[in-house]
């Protein structure tokens, strides 16, 4: 029972094998008549494909010459890829397509390297429009000759999309409507004319079915489907690497385009410089490539109210004008490789979720720029010339709260200026907050003047320099009043032995022991003493001046009482100025009494200085001693005035 199972079972499956073995050689019995090289099974074609992505059909080829003169790409049961077709074997094509019949497997057909005249052309188009064939490629396509008027029949096709690359016309001299009309009223949903250096194209004389028209790298103008209102289905159209130089006259050629949802103008040369025009854009686009033009920031007084996805990238713009029309449907702005030296505000873009602003000017972008654009999911800023400064320090802390909303950081992100930085990712710039907080670099630098200041103020009265100052100016204007009120030719004289310098306090001493001793007797000393040689009528200061220039010697008399009294300190200072300003050595010191350091008073350092560096004569208390204090203090003294002229 199991062998008779097991041999039916054999006799079923070899049955259904010889079926389907005989089955596919009857459909393909044309193609085996034709070709020597067996058929390849393919996936069948999905009725959704999308149309922006035309296959060519060069996948998984081999060549044959056959007996043809064309060589066979590609050879399976839904595509066919032949080459090097001329008007010798032009008919023996049109024989092998008009085999497959509308039913036919056949989808895909691809003839390139073609060199043929218009007729033969003709008779392709139309035996292909009624074959099976929906997807028709022809790439390279010369010798284009006899061109006139014909009516193809466009009725009853399986034809989808057509792309026709690399035309070369050698006529002359032919009307090019006849040309254009052949492809203007082509009833497929996809139309491709690429680097054919096309001029112009016809608008279809009645509603077009065309969704996508693809004119890439021509000569095509301004004047393209201008008032052209049959294109009411066409959702994509590119005219990339053409001739278009006004932005107005492009948007007015979409304002009849209904469906009109993707725009690609890239690479053209493009300008809207005229305020005073007007655009007028279909209310369907929501897609717009204008990249690599001439525009400049008044394009944004020349674009669709609707648009999602706009491509400004490689123009001339400088910024985004705050008073624009508000584009509250824009999701996505390239503006990179243009000239803005600032991040644009979002006032006019209120769903703007994708900004590229790469290769522009931007030194130090705007650290507000995600609290303004709250929207932004991502920012593309890299390469730009950053300059690694404190304002850029804002914007680098903003990048470690944003949540990775910059697009390429670290590596795209580094100090262009200055010098000494160039190269340094922005990731590794930093500056401390004193040297980039204006407020608390201010309050730093005042409260250290404050206390400069205070410090300065502390030291002036402590060392007494406003006294000093005013000192100096007295002497100085003394001194400039002597110059004035005395003949050029007179010359000072010496009429003293020596100027006394004392307190009021210590004047009994003065007069009763200083006075007599040097006075009186052999060898008189001439002294100067301010009550009895003061002049009348001038200041205290400028008598004081005067009596110590008069006079050879300065004798100070030490003690307390010295260094309380303000004249002395008047009198001491002059005399240690003449001191070093003639480098003599006329202070002759006498201590009366000895004085305490710490009754000394600040100013008096110059007294301080004196007493530490230089001799003095200590008044002695005993009188036995007193003889040789006289002794030696009119040794100090002596010289010999001279004498004035009589």
């Amino acid at each position: 029972m199991t062998h008779n199972m097991r041999s039916l079972r054999n006799f079923f499956f070899y049955t259904c094998l010889s079926a389907l073995t005989f089955w596919n050689h009857v459909s393909l019995s044309v193609e085996n008549e034709l070709f020597t090289s067996g058929s390849t099974d393919f996936l069948e074609d999905g009725s959704d494909k999308k149309i922006k992505s035309l296959p060519l059909l060069y996948t998984n080829s081999h060549q044959s010459k056959a007996n043809f003169d064309w060589i066979v790409i590609q050879n399976t049961t839904e595509s066919l890829s032949l080459s090097e077709i001329t008007n010798d074997n032009v008919k023996k094509l049109l024989d092998l397509l008009s085999n497959f019949r509308q039913g036919s497997r056949l989808q895909n057909l691809t003839l390139t390297n073609m060199s043929v005249d218009w007729n033969a052309l003709i008779d392709i188009f139309q035996t292909v429009w009624h074959s099976s064939v929906e997807y028709f490629n022809i790439n390279s396509l010369t010798q284009l000759s006899e061109i006139h008027s014909y009516n193809l029949d466009y009725s009853g096709t399986s034809m989808k999309a057509l792309t026709i690359k690399k035309v070369l016309i050698t006529d002359l001299y032919f009307i090019q409507d006849d040309l254009y009309k052949i492809f203007a009223d082509m009833n497929v949903a996809a139309l491709t004319i690429a680097e054919s250096e096309m001029i112009h194209m016809l608008c279809p004389s009645s509603d077009s079915p065309f969704r996508y028209i693809n004119f890439l790298s021509n000569d095509l103008t301004d004047l393209l489907f201008q008032n052209c209102d049959k294109l009411i289905q066409l959702e994509t159209l590119i005219l990339q690497k053409n001739k278009f130089e006004t932005l107005s006259k492009v948007s007015f050629m979409t304002s009849h385009m209904k469906s009109l949802k993707y725009l690609d103008m890239s690479s053209n040369l493009l300008r809207h410089d005229t305020a005073d025009v007007q655009c007028q854009w279909a209310e369907s686009l929501t897609e717009l490539d204008l990249s690599s033009n001439q525009l400049t920031d008044a394009v944004f007084e020349c674009l669709p109210i609707n648009i999602e996805k706009l491509d400004l990238q490689n123009n001339h713009i400088t910024s985004v004008p705050e008073g624009m029309a508000e584009l509250k449907s824009l999701k996505e702005l390239n503006l990179a490789s243009n000239r803005l030296a600032d991040l644009p505000g979002c006032s006019g873009f209120t769903s703007l979720e994708f900004l590229n602003i790469e290769m522009n000017s931007i030194l130090t972008p705007s650290a507000d720029f995600f609290q303004s654009c709250s929207g932004v999911r991502e920012l593309q800023a890299g390469q730009n010339p950053f300059k690694c400064s404190c304002e850029l320090q804002d914007f680098i802390r903003l990048e470690r709260h944003s949540g990775g909303k910059l697009f390429g950081w670290p590596a795209a992100y580094v100090c262009e200026y200055p010098e000494d930085l160039r190269g340094t990712p922005l990731k590794d710039f930093h500056l401390s907050e004193l040297a980039c907080n204006t407020a608390l670099l201010l309050v730093t630098a005042l409260l250290l003047t404050l206390v400069l200041v205070a410090v300065v103020a502390f030291l002036c009265i402590y060392l007494d320099v406003p006294w000093y100052a005013r000192m100096t100016w007295q002497w100085t204007q003394t001194k400039r009043r002597a110059w004035h009120n005395q003949p050029a030719e007179q010359e000072s004289v010496l009429q003293f032995h020596a100027f006394i310098s004392y307190s009021e306090r210590d004047s009994l001493w003065v007069k009763n022991e200083l006075i007599p001793n040097l006075e009186k007797g052999e060898g008189c000393v001439q002294l100067c003493q301010h009550e009895r040689n003061f002049v009348p009528g001038k200041s205290i200061v400028e008598n004081i001046i005067n009596c110590i220039e008069k006079s050879y010697r300065s004798i100070f008399v030490l003690s307390p009482n010295f260094v309380q009294s303000e004249w002395c300190h008047y009198e001491l200072y002059f005399a240690h100025h003449k001191l070093f300003s003639e480098n003599s050595n006329s202070l002759i010191l006498i201590l009366l009494e000895p004085i305490p350091p710490y009754i000394i008073p600040a100013r008096y350092h110059k007294l301080k200085a004196l007493m530490a560096k230089r001799t003095y004569l200590e008044w002695p208390k005993e009188r036995s001693k007193r003889a040789l204090f006289w002794a030696n203090l009119r040794a100090a003294i002596n010289t010999n005035l001279p004498v004035a002229d009589e």
